[in-house]
């Protein structure tokens, strides 16, 4: 049903590409459910003692995630322009969805400002010397600050790619590919900075004692992994609904469980990297770190990171056939849209919780809030658009797709 046999012109013409009804009940009710879910969150907070400590660490990693959904969406898609990439533009119109919502980021980090004296010791004055050279840095007007400039200028990249595509389809002008090319390299070394240094601000200084000077690629590992999962579990669900059943085909899931194999690969081995860089200093600064991650259950969450983030994925992705059978990539690329959110809780919530590393219900119902929403909010940017950028000037090429 998935296969090349489905690209033939008859079918590409005929197949629905349009959310349409669907598209409005979906966001409608993602929104309903994101909202629901956070309301029982907020409950659960207010009659559990110590509610609020848990919920905003609970909240943290909730944000993380969806904020990587979206950046790694706003990654591919400029990765998309900047390499001129023809296969790609069938699937890009997802990774814009996910992009688009990255103007909303900024609501749902309020939370975050609410709680941030429970979340980070720099903020509430209880680092002491741990912070000792990093006050000007670790203050919260100037992170206040640092954050408003991280999500405008993701809200303008989003907003210029995203918008310059949604214009194509109207207009069909081949200038706005030049345009949104021209622009890549400048964007792609914008996100890079900003990506890195939000991912020491908002993961890296809950610890203001730990510096790990990688840390925006290991985050940035997480992101790419997360988006490479992430569309071919959206693909596979809108062909499910009887959507873009001509356009993409086995040759596209072929590429993207490429990508997502070779960037499994990656994360391991930044993963690996700062782990054996400071297990060789063995400077107690750094090494304190990841001795939280081993002790009290924190260190079997790491085995399930080990095996589950990497060596089950490594073997499940390495031969070609998974790769072409778009039902069992799809599960492969859920099982690493749970993995990336492992990863999330194992980076954070040792900061909130050292002496227990088993989630709370709060944890599951913070996680489903947040998610509902960011379906909900990509739902809504795609409300009445084509599911495939149709006027763009590559779209031949990426239709008739096929891999070497």
């Amino acid at each position: 049903m998935m296969g090349t046999d489905m690209n033939r012109p008859g079918e590409i013409l005929s197949e629905q590409r349009h959310l349409g009804a669907l598209g409005e009940r979906l966001w409608r009710r993602a929104a309903l459910v994101g909202v629901a879910a956070l309301a029982v969150s907020v409950a659960l907070a207010a009659a559990t003692p110590g509610g609020w400590h848990r919920f905003f660490f609970a909240y943290l990693v909730a944000f993380a995630y969806v904020l990587s959904l979206a950046l790694g969406s706003l990654y591919f898609v400029i990765l998309h322009h900047l390499t001129n990439a023809g296969w790609s533009v069938v699937v890009r119109r997802i990774a814009e969805a996910f992009a688009g919502t990255l103007p909303f980021m900024a609501v749902l980090a309020l939370p975050l400002l609410v709680g941030i004296r429970e979340l980070y010791p720099w903020a509430s004055g209880t680092a002491g010397h741990l912070a000792h050279g990093k006050a000007v840095y670790l203050s919260v007007p100037f992170c206040v600050a640092r954050w408003v400039v991280y999500l405008g200028v993701w809200t303008l990249m989003a907003r210029f790619f995203v918008g310059r595509s949604i214009e194509q389809d109207a207009s069909g002008e081949p200038s706005l590919s030049v345009s949104m090319k021209r622009l890549s390299a400048p964007a792609m070394l914008a996100l890079a900075a900003t990506l890195s240094f939000a991912a020491f601000d908002l993961l890296m200084s809950l610890d203001p004692g730990w510096t790990s000077t990688i840390f925006g690629v290991y985050y940035y590992a997480g992101c790419a992994v997360a988006v490479y999962a992430l569309l071919p579990v959206s693909a596979f669900s809108l062909q499910r609904a009887g959507l873009l059943r001509g356009s993409v085909t086995v040759e596209h899931y072929h590429d993207l469980g490429k990508l997502l194999f070779g960037f499994v690969v990656f994360w391991a081995y930044i993963a690996f990297s700062q782990l054996m860089l400071q297990w060789y200093a063995n400077i107690p600064e750094e090494t304190h770190w990841f001795v939280a991650r081993q002790n009290h259950g924190w260190g079997w969450v790491g085995l399930v990171l080990i095996f589950g983030h990497f060596l089950l994925p490594f073997l499940a992705l390495l031969s070609r056939a998974p790769k072409r059978r778009p039902a069992v990539l799809a599960v492969a690329a859920g099982w690493l849209l749970v993995m990336h959110l492992v990863d999330l809780y194992w980076l954070v919530m040792p900061a909130g919780s050292p002496s227990d590393a088993v989630p709370r219900l709060v944890d599951v119902t913070t996680f489903i809030g947040l998610a509902g929403l960011l379906v909900a909010l990509a739902a809504f940017v795609v409300r009445g658009r084509a599911l495939v950028p149709e006027r763009d000037p590559r779209l031949a090429e990426s239709l008739s797709f096929e891999n070497a």
